[in-house]
């Protein structure tokens, strides 16, 4: 029986996106100063979580909460189980919202909020694909679990968590990336770069911050700088102001005596493509880089403006790598922390490394290269090493198939700097949920989901699972 899978979405498209705007509602932001045995990763993973699962109750599926860590929503039978993995987690919405992050709004074809591409559209897309298999009644052969997530976004302690409790599912996908299907993802590790903050000379840097994520482009920089002189700080003052009108970027400064702050806004992007955006931490550090600072100040901006600034590919540290099969590395300067009544600095680089090199790696060069710097390395945060699933792997074949059906478009392998949680099992990919072509608007500001790319990709979902299930 031929099933027409479009006429199933169309008619569930009201309530998806209900559900969908509903979700969207819950600010679901890692917040580590409100954590509790209850709320591992705060309360807004922990709501987004609950939201999520009360669908599935809602509708007659199994449903598990594994301690508000993550849960799971189930139906089918059989030996096997196809796994499909979304997060309710969201990156900080931060600044430049032309609307409300957590209120979603339709405009011209297009659902704006915070988590409508990253993961939460994606993620109800697929849910609803179950959905339709589940209301049809179609046969399978295979149980049909839909693994939701919470701490995706930082350190994946949620999965780490929930396979500590339920079983892996033998294969499966993510919808957390891109069509045709994502294969291949590279390493991801995050080596923390710290610095003592002494620094007594004509010029102070008492504190410098940019950035909220290791896996955002820092948006947003200032830094506070006392100098000797009034001159001092009036020269700075007017050369900062012609360094903001021949770079791509923006800023002010503020004055009070000879303290000064200075402020720059840049453009963001996803740590994994961070030559798509301007880091305002880096052309900071690059513009007082050029002063008189001593000690830990000197080192810090001499580090972040000279061997990191605009370097996405690890060239000025000597750790540059490229895999024919997997590509280049990438390397994301997020998070900045330099105060003056610390002991030490915070330079977070976030790699995305094919196969061919490694983590040790990585940092025995970077310590080669800038240890005269009197710095000191550790990696920080979830390591993940690079992974791999052969394009004639039935799974892969099969995904592919559906894609093209449905597109007209042909079907490719792809490898990419993202981690998604495909990587969690030996043979798992990411499927969509972003089409070709389409704008990516992840991580930044004012991103978006287009509506009808969002039930294209539900159309897609149901027949794939359906095919791999039944």
């Amino acid at each position: 029986m031929a099933i027409d899978w479009q006429k199933e979405v169309d008619t569930r498209k009201d309530d998806l996106l209900d559900d969908l705007k509903e979700l969207l509602r819950v600010k679901s932001e890692r917040e580590d100063d409100k954590t509790t045995a209850d709320a591992p990763f705060g309360p807004g993973p922990r709501d987004a979580l609950k939201q999520m699962l009360s669908y599935g109750e809602r509708d007659g599926f199994t449903i598990k909460n594994v301690d508000n860590y993550a849960g799971h929503i189930e139906f089918g039978e059989g030996e096997k189980t196809l796994g499909i993995f979304g997060h309710m987690d969201v990156v900080p919405a931060g600044d430049d919202w032309d609307t409300d992050p957590y209120d979603p709004v339709v405009k011209n074809g297009k659902l704006f909020a915070r988590g409508s591409s990253d993961d939460k559209g994606p993620s109800m897309a697929a849910y609803y694909a179950m959905k339709i298999i589940k209301e049809l009644n179609l046969p399978l052969s295979k149980k049909v679990r839909f693994v939701v997530g919470s701490d995706e976004e930082s350190g994946w302690g949620d999965m780490d968590h929930y396979f500590e409790k339920e079983e892996t599912p033998d294969f499966g996908f993510s919808p957390d990336a891109e069509f045709p299907i994502i294969n291949g993802e590279k390493g991801n590790v995050s080596i923390e770069v710290h610095i003592e903050t002494a620094n007594d000379g004509d010029y102070v840097l008492e504190q410098f911050q940019g950035g909220l994520r290791a896996n955002m482009v820092p948006t947003s920089a200032f830094a506070r700088v006392k100098t000797v002189t009034a001159e001092q700080a009036d020269a700075m003052d007017i050369a900062f102001s012609e360094y903001l009108g021949i770079n791509p970027i923006t800023g002010s400064s503020d004055r009070d005596e000879n303290t000064i702050i200075f402020r720059v806004a840049g453009k963001g992007s996803h740590g994994a493509s961070p030559q798509f955006g301007h880091n305002a931490a880096t052309w900071l550090a690059n513009f007082l880089d050029k002063y008189d600072f001593a000690d830990g100040a000197k080192n810090f901006l001499h580090v972040a403006g000279s061997y990191i600034h605009e370097d996405f590919y690890g060239k000025n540290l000597g750790v540059d790598f490229k895999d024919p099969k997997m590509g280049q590395l990438t390397m994301n300067a997020g998070i900045f922390d330099f105060d003056i009544n610390k002991d030490h600095s915070l330079i977070n680089l976030n790699f995305r490394y094919p196969q061919g090199t490694s983590a040790d790696t990585i940092q025995a060069v970077i310590n080669d290269t800038i240890g005269e710097y009197g710095v000191s390395l550790s990696i920080g945060g979830h390591h993940m090493l690079p992974h791999y699933v052969p394009q004639e792997d039935p799974l892969v074949e099969t995904l592919l198939d559906v894609y093209e059906e449905h597109t007209g478009e042909k079907g490719e392998e792809q490898i990419i700097g993202g981690g998604t949680y495909g990587r969690l099992l030996e043979r798992g990919v990411a499927f969509g949920a972003m089409f070709p072509g389409a704008e990516d608007t992840m991580h930044q500001a004012n991103e978006f989901m287009v509506l009808d790319d969002l039930y294209r990709a539900a159309v897609i979902y149901a027949d794939a699972i359906y095919r791999l299930a039944k």
